[in-house]
C-alpha cells in the first residue's frame, strides 16, 4: 500500500531492520491494497533475543507524514505476515478502517501469535460483532497484556462478551473500554470485578454510568486486591450521570481496598459531599495528588474540586510528536504496568 511499504517500526533495540522490495509503478494493486511482498525483514548478522522485541506502528492519525488508512482486507494481509513472526510483540494500528472484518483477522492473530503483548485497536469501526470476536479470543490468550479498543462502538451486546472474558482470562493486565457506548454491561464489568484478579487498569470513561452501576463497581472494588488504576472520566465538555453519591462511594472503596492507588472522575457530578470526601482524601494521603485528575481548593469556607492534566489523558489519542513523555503523573498506567509505555 503506497505509504505503508516503509513499515514503521519502533523498536528497543535492532532486532530486524525494515526495507522494501522494488516494484513497478504498475505492481500496486488498485485501492492502495497492501501488497504482500511489499514489507520484508533483513536479518543482521547476529541472533536476536526473544527476550527482546518490537512495536509495529501503523496508526492511521500520524501528524508527521500523508498516510493511506488501512483497511480490513489490509490487516488480513499484515496479520498474515506477522503470525510466524517471534520478534513482533506490539501492534499499534489506531484510527484505520479495520471494521468487524479486521477485528476477526486481530482474533485470529491472537490465537497464532503467542508473542504479542500489546494491541491498539482503538478508533476503527469495530462494531459490537467485531468485538465478540476478541473477547471469544482472549478466553484462550496468554500473553496480551494490554488491549485498547477506545471508541470502537462494541455497545452492551460486545461489552457482554468482555465482561464475560474477563472471568476467564488471566494474562491481561490494562483494558481500555472508553467510548465503546457499553450502556448496561457497565455494570457486569464492576461484577467481574470480583473474580478477576489480574487486571490493574481498567478504563470506562466517556459512558453513561450512572449511581446504580458505580454502586455496583463499589461494591466489587471490596473484594478486589489488583485493580490500581481506575478511569471513571469523560473526556468531552459533556458529564456523565455519576453524581455524589455514587462519587462518594467511590472515594470510601480506597478506604478499605488498600490496591487501589489512582482514580480518575472529572467531568462527573460534583456535589459539596463529593468534594469534602476527596479533599479529605487527598489530604490524609491515601490518594496522591500525582495519582487523579482532581485538586481541592476552597472559596468562603467551601471546598471544590478543580481538574489537574494527570493520568493517561495528555497523550491518550495522540503519541508524542517526539521525545518522550516521561512523567509518571501523566503517564501512571505506564508506571503501574510497563506494557506499551514507548507509545
Amino acid at each position: 500500500m503506497r505509504g505503508r511499504r516503509e513499515a514503521i517500526l519502533e523498536s528497543q533495540s535492532p532486532l530486524l531492520t525494515p526495507t522494501t522490495t522494488p516494484t513497478s509503478a504498475g505492481a500496486v494493486a488498485d485501492g492502495g491494497g497492501l501488497d504482500r511482498g511489499k514489507i520484508t525483514f533483513r536479518k543482521r548478522k547476529w541472533k536476536p533475543s526473544r527476550l527482546e522485541g518490537i512495536t509495529l506502528n501503523v496508526a492511521g492519525n500520524s501528524r508527521l507524514m500523508a498516510i493511506e488508512r488501512v483497511t480490513g482486507e489490509d490487516f488480513g494481509i499484515l496479520c498474515r505476515l506477522l503470525k510466524n513472526n517471534p520478534y513482533i510483540n506490539g501492534l499499534d494500528v489506531r484510527y484505520n478502517l479495520l471494521s468487524d472484518i479486521g477485528a476477526c483477522y486481530a482474533a485470529k492473530l491472537l490465537q497464532k501469535q503467542h508473542n504479542l503483548t500489546y494491541l491498539n485497536l482503538m478508533f476503527n469501526d469495530i462494531g459490537p460483532e467485531g468485538g465478540e470476536v476478541i473477547a471469544k479470543a482472549l478466553h484462550k490468550d496468554t500473553t496480551l497484556k494490554h488491549l485498547r479498543m477506545t471508541g470502537n462502538k462494541i455497545e452492551n451486546k460486545g461489552g457482554m462478551y468482555f465482561a464475560a472474558m474477563l472471568q476467564i482470562n488471566s494474562s491481561l493486565e490494562k483494558l481500555d473500554l472508553g467510548d465503546c457506548d457499553l450502556e448496561e454491561s457497565t455494570v457486569h464489568l464492576g461484577h467481574m470485578l470480583k473474580e478477576n484478579q489480574w487486571l490493574v487498569e481498567l478504563h470506562m470513561c466517556k459512558h453513561d454510568i450512572k449511581n446504580g452501576g458505580m454502586k455496583q463497581l463499589c461494591d466489587a472494588l471490596y473484594l478486589n486486591r489488583s485493580l490500581r488504576y481506575l478511569d471513571v472520566s469523560w473526556l468531552s465538555v459533556v458529564s456523565n450521570n455519576i453524581e455524589g453519591e455514587g462519587l462518594v462511594a467511590l472515594s470510601q472503596s480506597m478506604k478499605t481496598n488498600p490496591t487501589l492507588s489512582n482514580i480518575y472522575i472529572w467531568g462527573n457530578k460534583f456535589d459539596e459531599a463529593t468534594c469534602v470526601a476527596y479533599s479529605d482524601l487527598i489530604h490524609m494521603g491515601r490518594l496522591k495528588p500525582d495519582n487523579t485528575d482532581v485538586e481541592p481548593f476552597v472559596v468562603d469556607g467551601r471546598v471544590y474540586l478543580a481538574e489537574v492534566s494527570n493520568g493517561l489523558k495528555r497523550h491518550y489519542y495522540w503519541i508524542p510528536g517526539y521525545g518522550a513523555a516521561c512523567s509518571q503523573s501523566s503517564n501512571a498506567g505506564f508506571t503501574l504496568v510497563p506494557v506499551g509505555q514507548h507509545l
